[in-house]
């Protein structure tokens, strides 16, 4: 289970990356829950990436799934 403020960041993530990816907030949230970045990445390390700002973490989330083989 997630907290109120977790939520917050994910679906501001999962908009962000539709945005950058050219694809709908639910297909995002497909391809971030079936490869795992989702729970292991976003939320695991909530405590650090909802520091950041935008640009960087779309970058960064962008390059993480490559890495993984994921097509964004």
């Amino acid at each position: 289970m997630c907290s109120k403020s977790q939520l917050t960041f994910v679906m501001f993530i999962i908009y962000s990356l539709a945005d950058e990816w050219k694809k709908t907030p639910s297909q995002v949230y497909q391809i971030l829950n079936k490869s795992g970045i989702l729970d292991d990445y976003i939320l695991g390390c909530y405590d650090t990436l909802h520091t950041l700002g935008k640009r960087y973490l779309v970058e960064d989330i962008t390059e993480f799934a490559r890495e993984k083989g994921v097509t964004v």
